[in-house]
Formats: C-alpha cells, structure tokens, sequence
C-alpha cells in the first residue's frame, strides 16, 4: 500500500476492459472501442494509430511495430514481426563504393520500409471484430481537428527541434511559427489526416501503392535513397514464435530477432542466478547487479542479433541457463567489470508501448516507434508522414551479422513483453512494456525484478526510481538517492545523473480467479491507465 501522503497514484482495476497506454487520449480511444463493441486488438490498434497522431516525436505510420498477442485463455501467444527492410537495392558494396562506412540517420538511407501499416491490418484481419476503417477514425479525428500537446510530448518535441529542420515538410507541419508548439497548444496534421482517410478507404493498398508511395519512394530518390515502388508493394508483416525464459515460477515471452527481446531474456537468467529479494531495492548491491548484467546481455546483442533470415543465430544457446552461468561469473559483488567495451548500437530515447485486455481476457502486448525522435526527420510532400530512422542500426560492415544487405531487417531495440504462468493452465498473467529505447530489455528486468522479486504492485514497480548502464556510464535518475550514487562510484562505476528519465511503460495483471484486471501506466510520460 503506498503512502497516501506522498505523490503517486494508485493501480487502476476493472473488470470488463482495461487499457494502458503513453497518452490519455489513446487510452481513451482504446476504452472507447472496446466499449463499442471492440475487442483488444482492435483496441489496440485504434489507440496505436492515435498515437501516431498525438505523440508524433516518439512514433508515426512511417515506422514500425512487434505485437504480442494472447487469445483468452488459451495459453498461446502470437508473435507478429512488423519491422521493415531495407531496400533491395540495399546492397553493402555499394555503400563502400560510396565511401559510406555508417547510416546517417537524417539520410534517405536511415528509412526502412515501415512495417507498422501492414502490421495493423494482418492483425484486424486475422484477430479483430471491427471493420479496420473504423478503427482509424479517431486518429483522423485528431489529425484534422486538432489534438493539445501534452507536457512530456512537448519537451521531447522541443529537445528534438533540430532533427526537423532539415527537411521543409518536416519543418512546416512540426515547427508552426519556426518552433516547437508549447503545452497545452492545438496541434494540426491535415496531410496526416488525409493519408489516414486514404489507408482506412482503400487498405494496405492505400499506403504501399498508388500516391503515398509514390511521393514517398520519389522523395526518397531525389535524396539518393534505394528505394522503389516494388519494395513498398512487397511489404508484409510476419507472424513469429515467440522465445522465452523463466523468471521466478513465470515464462517471459519476447519477439524473437531481429528484435532486441532475447537481451532481456539474457539478462533476466543471469539476475536469477542471484538473490535479489534479500537485497534493498533502493539498495547499492541491487543496482549493482542489474548494471553488471545489463552490460554482458548487451555485448551479446551487439555480437549476435540481426535479422535471422540472414544468419544462423544460436538463439537457443544465447538464452540457455549455461550461458548464463558462464557470463555470470564475470560479475564480482566488490567491484565493477573492468576493460568491458561500451554498446555500439545509436543511442535513441523513446517509443511508444501499450497493453489491452478486454472482457473475454484476451491480452494484447504492442509497440509502434520510428526509433530516434522524429525518426530520420524526414517527410514526403503532401503525405504528412515522417519517416523512420531504423536503416540507421545497420553496419556497413560485410563481417557482422547486422550487416546491411537488401530486403534485410535491422536490429530493432523495441519490444512487446508478456508474462505467463508455468502452471499446467499455462495462462498469460500480464502483458508488458517499458519504453526507452536501447534501455528496453533492463527496463523489462527493473519492472519484472520489482514486480517478482520485491512484490510490488504493478504501478509502483513502474514509478520506482531507474538505473541503466550504458556508453560506460551507470546513468541515475532523480530518484535515485545521492548515497546510492557514491555507493555504484565506489564500485568503480562512471556514475552520472541523466537530463531526462529512463523510458516510460505500461503494465496489465491478469487475476483469472477473480476476474479484476488490475493496469498501471508510467508517470515518466503522459500516458494512464483506465478501465470499467
């Protein structure tokens, strides 16, 4: 129970619906459908395209999007990898031959094809009860009509102003008046709306062939982009098996590569070797041990994931309990690892994550981003839809595994979580995400290390303070006492205070035997929880 004194809020419980998002209105929208008739994933994907709207710095049409899918009760969990790929003309030699040795993300060449489109559509048709078109109405509502802009939405818009002064439609739609609108401003995205008229009329269709593609592949090309109009036709989700682990009696379930979910899953087995619970979850030894972890999971993402199309991943082995154990040897409680080189991944601070679950218990996990803040900055004429920055993950590097090559996905940082018992019932308990970029998969392990080992509920688990270690530095959040601080420095971390905090993220528990669906949302965004 917390302390009613203090600041905070409380879990929200339901009973018939529930739905968690990064922003009011999109939560709003996906009660709203499910209250229509809906059911989660058309929720979701309503409260997706919303977003898309309303939280344009963070994720957008022209970017991409993993889900997780539970059918009620059922045990199953379904995986769709929505991720785009590079070009076919994507070809490494002729980067070399260019003299390029890395992706610039503000370049033609940072912009995957996006995925999220197909993605949404795969899934209204293959799982949902509402016709897609109406699905999207809200977020044309918004786009024409106008939508205020939320605090923690106008200053990510505001620290990322520079990335859309580059390109002139960027910079007309996004920097009214020549800067970045306040607060609680009315925001407008007429072109945005009329493309989302187009998708909802005419389908995929409407986004991969006709006018948007072929002002998106011509500007593109007039950039020195790879593009072509077969590479947008050709386009589609793909439905994946999810990979897991087991953490303290619970399988955790992640998209599989190219997404970055198996270094969360790497992670978790080498914290399970250690006995959290005995420790201070505010304590030195706790963020110790979730640094020290974070820093060999995310060596073996950089070795390892890439798009497994192109190479023969040892996914099994890279989460298997010996692994583990071997890595976890190079931890010391008295001292922090020397001589471990940094990720080399670009760093990108924000996505946008939500969960639903509707009255038949069906549990929805999805997460839509065009990864850097305003993704490459870039934005086709007369379409309104800014366009990714994933290409920007790739190496130009013929002997790495993420290496660029056509039709090829890039690694992907974001990922949908899901949580299911180990019982013979086998039922999801709780869908899960935590935002923020490349801190996702410790951001999974600080919630599910609350959440399993320290038993908090479900919203304090997310207000609790963060520490992620990365580019060598152990990165603090306010929260985080000064005592805690000196304590990781006297470790032998790089211990530095970070301007802005670590992700956001949302959360659903699942109680089968009573029925209440209990949801908490991060107070590090906007977003909220609400159910009925």
């Amino acid at each position: 129970m917390r302390d009613f004194h203090l600041p905070g809020r409380s879990p929200l419980y339901g009973t018939h619906g529930i739905a968690a998002t990064s922003h009011p209105i999109a939560t709003l929208t996906a009660i709203e459908t499910l209250k229509a008739g809906g059911n989660a994933v058309d929720a979701a994907i309503a409260a997706s395209a919303v977003l898309c709207v309303v939280e344009p710095q963070s994720t957008g049409i022209g970017g991409d999007c993993f889900c997780l899918y539970a059918p009620a009760g059922s045990g199953q969990v379904i995986g769709l990898n929505g991720s785009g790929k590079a070009p076919a003309a994507a070809k490494v030699q002729w980067f070399l031959d260019q003299g390029i040795t890395e992706i610039d993300r503000h370049s033609a060449h940072a912009v995957t094809i996006p995925g999220a489109v197909d993605a949404w559509i795969r899934l209204a048709e293959d799982y949902g009860r509402t016709p897609f078109d109406r699905l999207l109405q809200s977020a044309i509502h918004y786009a024409k009509e106008g939508y205020p802009v939320y605090p923690r939405v106008a200053h990510d818009w505001q620290r990322a102003k520079a990335a859309l002064k580059t390109c002139e439609h960027s910079r007309q739609t996004f920097l009214p008046n020549g800067k970045p609108p306040r607060p609680g401003t009315l925001h407008h995205q007429p072109d945005l709306a009329n493309t989302l008229k187009i998708i909802a009329a005419k389908g995929r269709e409407g986004f991969y062939q006709g006018a948007i593609a072929e002002s998106i592949v011509t500007f593109l090309q007039g950039l020195g982009g790879l593009h072509t109009l077969e590479d947008f036709a050709t386009t589609e989700a793909e439905y994946v098996t999810p990979i897991s682990t087991v953490y303290r009696d619970y399988e955790v379930l992640e998209i599989p590569p190219n997404g970055q979910g198996i270094t969360a899953l790497i992670l978790l087995n080498i914290l399970s070797g250690f006995d959290l619970q005995a420790l201070d979850p505010l304590g030195v030894e706790r963020f110790h041990l979730l640094c020290e972890a974070t820093r060999l999971a995310y060596l073996e993402r950089d070795r390892y994931v890439a798009d497994p199309a192109f190479a023969a991943l040892p996914v099994e082995e890279l989460i298997s309990l010996a692994h583990s154990r071997q890595l976890r040897r190079h931890i010391r409680g008295d001292r922090a690892m020397a001589d471990l080189p940094a990720p080399v991944f670009p760093t990108h601070p924000d996505t946008v994550y939500l969960c639903v679950v509707d009255d038949a218990g069906n549990a929805i996990s999805l997460i839509n981003s065009i990864f850097h803040a305003f993704g490459s900055g870039l934005m086709a004429p007369n379409t309104g839809v800014i366009l990714q920055s994933r290409g920007a993950g790739f190496r130009i590097d013929p002997t790495h595994f993420n290496c660029i090559a056509p039709h090829k996905r890039p690694l992907h940082t974001i990922i949908p979580g899901m949580l299911r018992e180990t019982s013979d019932t086998a039922r999801v308990v709780m869908p899960f995400g935590v935002m923020g970029g490349e801190f996702q998969p410790a951001g999974h392990a600080h919630l599910l290390t609350n959440m399993l080992d320290y038993h908090m509920d479900i919203q304090t688990a997310l207000d609790f303070p963060r520490v992620f270690h990365a580019l060598n530095t152990c990165q603090v959040e306010n929260g985080i006492p000064t005592s805690v601080a000196k304590g990781l420095a006297s470790l032998g971390h790089k211990v530095q205070p970070i301007p802005a905090p670590h992700g956001g993220g949302q959360a659903i528990w699942i109680d089968w035997q009573s029925g209440i669906l209990m949801g908490g949302s991060d107070p590090r965004k906007d977003g909220c929880a609400l159910a009925y």
